[in-house]
C-alpha cells in the first residue's frame, strides 16, 4: 500500500461504520479517536516535545490525528495543547489558563468527562475566557412519560416534553412527543429557537452513552452524546446529574450552543 492510499485509512473505516449504521470504535487501533491520545499532565508535555516518545507511528500517515485529552490529570500543557487544536489561541501566561484549569478539574471532580467531549470543553473555555455569547436561556422543562394502551389495543409508552426559552428576551414555548424522554427533549428544544432556528435545522443526535458515576440506582449518572449536521460534521458533549433525565437535557443543551458558535450566529 502506498503512503498515499494509506492516509485515508481513518477515513476509509469511518465510511464503512457509516455503511454499518454503528459508531466508530474509539479504542480501534491506528483509526480510533483514543488511538493517539494523551491524558496524563508529563506524557502531554512530551509527547508535544517529541511524539515519538509514546507514538508507534505518526497518526497524519493513517489520516488520524492526535489529541492530548483534558482530565483530572491535567496541566496546563493538556489545556493548552487541546485549546490550540480548537482553534484557541492563549498565552501560557495568561492568569485565566490557570482559572480554566480550576475549572476543569472541579467540573471532573462532579463527575464531568471533557475528553470525550471536546465541544462541552470548547464551550466551558469560551465561558472562562468570556468569549461565548449567551444564545438563550432554558427558564424550565417538563418530561411526561405515561403508559397506556392505544386504539389497537397494544400496550405502549408515550412521551412529551415541554421546554421554555428565552431568546433575546422573549419566551418561546415548545413542545413535542418522542420515543422516549430524551428524543422528546431533543425534538423540543430544537423546535423553536427564534432568529436561531436557521443554524440548528439539520442537527441530529447519532449517538447517546449512559455512564455511572458512582453508586447504585441513586447514581450520579454521565451522559454523553454525539451529534451532527448535513456537513458530515460530528461533535460530542456531556452532562451530569443524579437524575438521568437532566444529564441528558444539559448535554442536548451543549451540543445546540456548539452547533450555533461554529456556524457563527449572532
Amino acid at each position: 500500500m502506498t503512503p498515499e492510499r494509506l492516509a485515508n485509512l481513518t477515513k476509509v473505516s469511518h465510511t464503512f461504520d457509516e455503511l454499518m449504521n454503528r459508531a466508530p470504535n474509539r479504542h480501534a487501533p491506528y483509526v480510533g479517536a483514543s488511538a493517539f491520545a494523551t491524558k496524563a499532565g508529563i506524557h502531554a508535555s512530551a509527547v508535544l516535545k517529541d511524539p515519538r516518545t509514546y507514538e508507534h507511528v505518526l497518526p497524519d500517515l493513517v489520516g488520524n490525528k492526535r489529541k492530548v485529552l483534558v482530565s483530572d490529570q491535567a496541566g496546563k500543557s493538556n489545556i493548552l495543547s487541546e485549546l490550540e487544536r480548537l482553534g484557541v489561541t492563549l498565552d501560557k501566561n495568561d492568569p485565566r489558563l490557570s482559572r480554566l484549569l480550576d475549572e476543569v478539574k472541579e467540573k471532573e471532580a462532579q463527575g464531568y468527562a471533557y475528553e470525550g467531549a471536546d465541544a462541552s470543553f470548547l464551550l466551558l473555555a469560551k465561558r472562562v475566557l468570556g468569549q461565548l455569547p449567551d444564545y438563550f436561556e432554558v427558564e424550565r422543562y417538563s418530561v411526561n412519560v405515561e403508559r397506556r394502551f392505544n386504539a389497537k389495543g397494544d400496550m405502549v409508552t408515550a412521551s412529551e416534553a415541554i421546554v421554555k426559552v428565552r431568546v433575546d428576551g422573549e419566551l418561546l414555548i415548545s413542545a413535542a412527543e418522542g420515543n422516549g424522554p430524551v428524543n422528546a427533549l431533543d425534538v423540543a428544544l430544537r423546535k423553536d429557537l427564534g432568529r436561531f432556528q436557521k443554524f440548528i435545522g439539520d442537527v441530529e443526535l447519532v449517538d447517546y452513552r449512559v455512564r455511572v458515576f458512582q453508586g447504585g440506582t441513586d447514581a450520579v449518572t454521565r451522559v454523553l452524546i454525539e451529534c451532527a449536521d448535513k456537513d458530515g460534521e460530528r461533535w460530542s458533549t456531556v452532562g451530569v446529574s443524579a437524575n438521568v433525565i437532566d444529564a441528558s437535557f444539559q448535554a442536548l443543551v451543549d451540543s445546540i450552543n456548539y452547533k450555533l458558535m461554529a456556524a457563527g450566529a449572532v
